[in-house]
């Protein structure tokens, strides 16, 4: 369902992602195919230099539907950010996306704290994330984040899942699915 980075996928990524319903909240907007080659190449470095984690969705057939990163990585912490492609939405692509990275971050890089920051008008991902029940609304108890990321106008909404409250719904799901 993910994997690393690579230019290969590329020209079909960046055709999912110039649809005018994904291409306004995907957050490296490429306004050419070769931009979108030349930051998909820093990504891959960044990663390298574990600044961020990206990875490709895929779907069942292994043909790539769009991207999830963890970025601004410091002290175990940073931000998430996804977008998926207008044929892929509503078959719970992202909710499994999402679980499946934060598994990876948690469990393979020591990341402690997952913040998501959701545009107040974007009810979509709201809905999305709000469905998933370690997802917590931070705009309160993270309030120096929150101010940061709304540093003008409140335009997002800062949602934050933390390592320990992940891994207990993990740990909830597998007993649920047991008995």
């Amino acid at each position: 369902m993910l994997k690393k980075r690579d230019l290969y996928e590329c020209h079909s990524l960046y055709n999912l992602m110039m649809d005018p319903v994904v291409f306004p909240y995907v957050r490296y907007k490429c306004q050419s195919y070769e931009e979108y080659l030349f930051i998909t190449n820093q990504l891959i470095a960044q990663e390298e230099q574990k600044t961020c984690i990206s990875r490709t969705i895929l779907n069942e057939m292994g043909h790539p539907i769009g991207n999830i990163d963890l970025y601004n990585i410091v002290d175990n912490t940073g931000f998430l950010a996804t977008w998926i492609g207008t044929p892929y939405f509503g078959k719970g692509y992202n909710q499994r996306a999402k679980e499946s990275f934060l598994a990876e971050l948690f469990l393979q890089h020591n990341i402690e704290t997952v913040f998501m920051k959701i545009r107040k008008g974007n009810i979509r991902s709201k809905k999305a994330v709000e469905k998933l029940q370690y997802v917590k609304l931070a705009n309160d108890t993270n309030l120096e984040v929150y101010q940061t990321i709304n540093h003008t106008d409140q335009i997002y909404d800062l949602y934050h899942v933390e390592r320990l409250g992940f891994l207990e719904s993990c740990e909830d799901m597998q007993h649920v699915v047991a008995t």
